[in-house]
């Protein structure tokens, strides 16, 4: 069974950057992957890494559920021309791979999604994404969503309302169980 982890969303419960993260993972599901979503709600409660009120505990879920993992889906809103700091800190627990035999995220596929309100946000929010997933040794699958998000995108079940999105967003989501697929492979004949 190929597993994927998707993190991401922001603070706001049923945020457009979550749905879009959730509608991913579906259809990685429909490809044939377990996944395991990590959303908003999850991400915003964890405390600043290792920063005060910080456990060992804390976040240990998304650590074990990310070191048996084939692939990622990451999804971020834009903030000020970078990933959200919910985000962006719960990557940085991704830190307690470091030291296993794969480190990080290496040899596992990465399907990323950014949000925004304007077209150059999601945009500068991808390429930090792409940054973020190499530095922990992850590949990005060749395509990357920048949706512009606005009020009723996506129905109240979920569903992606905007053609183009939808789009993106498929691809990413069936990008991500194909190299992870493709990684497995190669680790089964190493």
């Amino acid at each position: 069974m190929t597993r994927i982890v998707a993190l991401g969303g922001t603070v706001n419960p049923g945020s457009s950057t979550e749905q879009a993260l959730r509608l991913a993972g579906t259809i990685a599901a429909g490809e044939g992957a377990e996944v395991t979503v990590f959303g908003g709600e999850y991400c915003a409660a964890l405390p600043h890494y290792r920063g005060p009120g910080y456990t060992t505990q804390m976040g240990a879920e998304l650590v074990e559920a990310v070191r048996a993992a084939d692939g990622l889906l990451v999804a971020a809103p834009g903030y000020h021309g970078t990933i959200s700091g919910v985000v962006k800190n719960a990557l940085d627990y991704l830190e307690d791979l470091a030291r296993d035999e794969r480190p990080y995220l290496d040899g596992r596929a990465v399907g990323l999604i950014a949000t925004a309100f304007g077209d150059q946000a999601s945009m500068s929010t991808l390429l930090t994404m792409r940054a973020i997933t190499h530095a922990l040794r992850g590949w990005p699958t060749p395509m990357g969503a920048t949706i512009r998000t606005y009020q009723g995108m996506f129905s109240p079940d979920g569903e992606c309302l905007d053609e183009r999105a939808r789009g993106q967003i498929e691809l990413v989501g069936k990008q991500v169980v194909l190299g992870a697929k493709s990684f497995a492979a190669g680790r089964n004949l190493a």
